[in-house]
Protein backbone atom coordinates (compact mmCIF):
# COMPACT_ATOMS: atom_id res chain seq x y z
CA UNK A 1 0.00 0.00 0.00
CA UNK A 2 1.35 3.43 -0.95
CA UNK A 3 0.44 6.65 0.85
CA UNK A 4 0.97 10.17 -0.40
CA UNK A 5 -0.32 13.66 0.41
CA UNK A 6 -1.94 16.30 -1.78
CA UNK A 7 -4.35 19.18 -1.32
CA UNK A 8 -7.32 20.67 -3.09
CA UNK A 9 -7.05 24.03 -4.87
CA UNK A 10 -9.57 26.84 -4.47
CA UNK A 11 -11.10 25.62 -7.76
CA UNK A 12 -11.67 22.11 -6.38
CA UNK A 13 -8.79 20.58 -8.30
CA UNK A 14 -6.64 17.86 -6.76
CA UNK A 15 -3.24 16.82 -8.11
CA UNK A 16 -2.58 13.10 -8.00
CA UNK A 17 1.07 12.77 -6.90
CA UNK A 18 3.37 11.41 -9.61
CA UNK A 19 4.21 8.26 -7.64
CA UNK A 20 0.48 7.44 -7.43
CA UNK A 21 -0.34 7.84 -11.12
CA UNK A 22 2.00 5.28 -12.65
CA UNK A 23 -0.93 3.34 -14.15
CA UNK A 24 -3.17 6.33 -14.85
CA UNK A 25 -2.96 7.99 -18.24
CA UNK A 26 -4.44 11.09 -19.87
CA UNK A 27 -8.04 10.35 -20.83
CA UNK A 28 -8.54 7.53 -18.31
CA UNK A 29 -11.88 7.77 -16.55
CA UNK A 30 -11.78 7.74 -12.75
CA UNK A 31 -14.55 7.05 -10.27
CA UNK A 32 -14.61 8.89 -6.93
CA UNK A 33 -16.46 7.33 -3.98
CA UNK A 34 -17.11 9.54 -0.94
CA UNK A 35 -17.77 7.54 2.22
CA UNK A 36 -17.94 10.02 5.08
CA UNK A 37 -14.27 10.92 5.73
CA UNK A 38 -12.95 8.49 3.13
CA UNK A 39 -12.47 9.24 -0.54
CA UNK A 40 -11.74 6.29 -2.78
CA UNK A 41 -10.53 6.82 -6.34
CA UNK A 42 -10.53 3.99 -8.90
CA UNK A 43 -10.00 3.64 -12.59
CA UNK A 44 -13.42 3.14 -14.18
CA UNK A 45 -12.36 0.01 -16.08
CA UNK A 46 -11.61 -1.85 -12.83
CA UNK A 47 -14.57 -0.44 -10.90
CA UNK A 48 -17.22 -3.11 -11.36
CA UNK A 49 -15.02 -6.15 -10.84
CA UNK A 50 -13.65 -4.79 -7.56
CA UNK A 51 -16.67 -2.85 -6.27
CA UNK A 52 -17.69 -5.46 -3.69
CA UNK A 53 -14.14 -5.66 -2.28
CA UNK A 54 -13.75 -1.88 -2.25
CA UNK A 55 -17.01 -1.36 -0.41
CA UNK A 56 -16.08 -4.03 2.12
CA UNK A 57 -12.68 -2.38 2.63
CA UNK A 58 -14.38 1.01 3.12
CA UNK A 59 -16.85 -0.52 5.61
CA UNK A 60 -14.09 -2.18 7.64
CA UNK A 61 -11.99 0.99 7.59
CA UNK A 62 -14.93 3.04 8.85
CA UNK A 63 -15.58 0.52 11.63
CA UNK A 64 -11.91 0.65 12.64
CA UNK A 65 -11.95 4.46 12.73
CA UNK A 66 -15.05 4.40 14.95
CA UNK A 67 -13.36 1.93 17.32
CA UNK A 68 -10.29 4.18 17.51
CA UNK A 69 -12.46 7.24 18.21
CA UNK A 70 -14.08 5.32 21.08
CA UNK A 71 -10.64 4.51 22.49
CA UNK A 72 -10.93 0.83 21.60
CA UNK A 73 -8.18 0.73 18.98
CA UNK A 74 -5.30 -1.66 19.24
CA UNK A 75 -1.64 -0.92 18.67
CA UNK A 76 0.49 -3.15 16.51
CA UNK A 77 3.74 -2.91 14.64
CA UNK A 78 3.79 -2.12 10.92
CA UNK A 79 4.42 -5.69 9.70
CA UNK A 80 1.54 -7.10 11.76
CA UNK A 81 -0.71 -4.29 10.49
CA UNK A 82 0.08 -5.07 6.85
CA UNK A 83 -0.41 -8.78 7.48
CA UNK A 84 -3.85 -8.12 8.98
CA UNK A 85 -4.92 -5.80 6.16
CA UNK A 86 -3.99 -8.45 3.58
CA UNK A 87 -6.55 -10.76 5.19
CA UNK A 88 -9.33 -8.26 4.42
Amino acid sequence: MDISFTKMSSKGQVVIPAEMRKNIHAGDKLIIINNNDQIIMKKANSFEKNLKEDLEFARRTEEALLRIERGKGKKMNFDDFIKEIKTW
